[in-house]
């Protein structure tokens, strides 16, 4: 995917989404990372491009919280056909960006790690990076909590609890197999990539 189209695809969903989301607070609230992430991916690219795999998994997990920016996560529509359809008693799309909260992480520590040579035996990267992400589920529940305390009510639709005494730890359990998940699924294609960058990287310089 060329730079053309992902930050096409990237500012079309930001501005679909912005435009009469649900709650312009929790709007702001679930975007914030997605714009952080690109002017930090912007500030280093020159000197620290990444994988192809992991832009598409940021453009992808960009797009997961624009959506629940829009609708907010306890509201979006096709997850409302689901829940009816297969009778769940909530909306589940706040499990689906958990289980990507886990998943695109992983595989950016798995690149930052392995490029910063940060871990010398390969048998413990996994198992680093799986508690790497199950950290950053874990600050952001913090974070969850934090705002729900400062502004009261209007986080209500940020914490999306649906009344699901479990929602933390069912979320942070998302996280964890979403981490598993990815490092199951896409370590030997990330592997070849960040050979690929290598081989790259050494014939430019």
């Amino acid at each position: 995917m060329n730079k053309i189209l992902w930050l096409s695809l990237f500012f079309g969903a930001l501005l679909w989404s912005g435009f009469e989301p649900k709650d312009q607070f929790t709007w702001f609230l679930e975007v914030i990372p997605a714009i952080v992430v690109l002017a930090i991916m912007a500030i280093s690219q020159s000197r620290f491009p990444l994988t192809p795999l992991l832009y598409q998994l940021i453009l992808v997990h960009s797009i997961i919280l624009m959506i629940g920016g829009h609708y907010t996560y306890a509201e979006v529509p096709a997850f409302d056909a689901l829940a009816e359809l297969f009778n769940w008693h909530r909306n589940h799309y706040d499990k689906l960006g958990h289980l990507a909260q886990g998943f695109v992480p992983a595989i950016a520590a798995r690149e930052l790690l392995i490029r910063h040579h940060v871990i010398e035996k390969p048998r413990w990267l996994a198992v680093i990076i799986v508690l790497i992400c199950l950290g950053i589920s874990a600050l952001y529940e913090l974070i969850e909590w934090w705002v729900a305390e400062l502004t009261g009510e209007s986080a209500e639709a940020f914490l999306g609890t649906q009344g699901y005494v479990w929602d933390t730890q069912s979320d942070m359990a998302m996280a964890m197999i979403g981490a598993i998940l990815a490092l199951l699924l896409l370590s030997r294609t990330h592997q070849a990539q960040l050979l690929a960058l290598d081989i790259s990287a050494r014939q430019t310089h």
